[in-house]
């Protein structure tokens, strides 16, 4: 399959779409992170389920940084398949399509562990919390 105009220019919308999911879901994990160090350091208060929150949360970040870096390279390679394409460099632009291509599936693979790992975190939340069954 070649490589035109519409294939490229369709990746545009989506990459933008998902860099902002992927930039909400890191502000309000950068929230959650700022306020669990205010009370720590100013209100010295210390949950006994600290050291496993913090553990998720530091998994978290790394998930998101490597989804939001991976999805920020694959929109530099879809502007490189369109500037490619403007030169008429067919089978550049083919192989750069492809790696812009790979590296969104990287970033959405990141993305889709942060979600196991923020549900996991929400399952430590609930595990210290008595659920009456009916």
């Amino acid at each position: 399959m070649n490589v035109d105009y519409t294939v490229a220019g369709l990746m545009f919308p989506g990459i933008a779409l998902i860099i902002g999911v992927y930039n909400n879901r890191f502000h309000t994990l950068s929230a959650l992170v700022r306020k669990l160090h205010d009370e720590h350091v100013f209100e010295k208060r210390i949950p006994s389920e600290w050291k496993k929150q913090l553990k998720n949360l530091n998994h978290r970040s790394i998930n998101l940084n490597y989804a939001i870096g991976l999805s920020g390279a694959a929109f530099l390679l879809n502007m490189l398949t369109v500037f490619a394409l403007y030169l008429n460099k067919i089978f550049i632009a083919d192989l750069v399509f492809g790696s812009c291509c790979l590296l969104m599936i990287a970033s959405i693979l990141f993305y889709l562990g942060d979600i196991a790992v923020s549900t996991k975190a929400l399952k430590l939340h609930l595990s210290d919390m008595k659920i009456d069954e009916d």
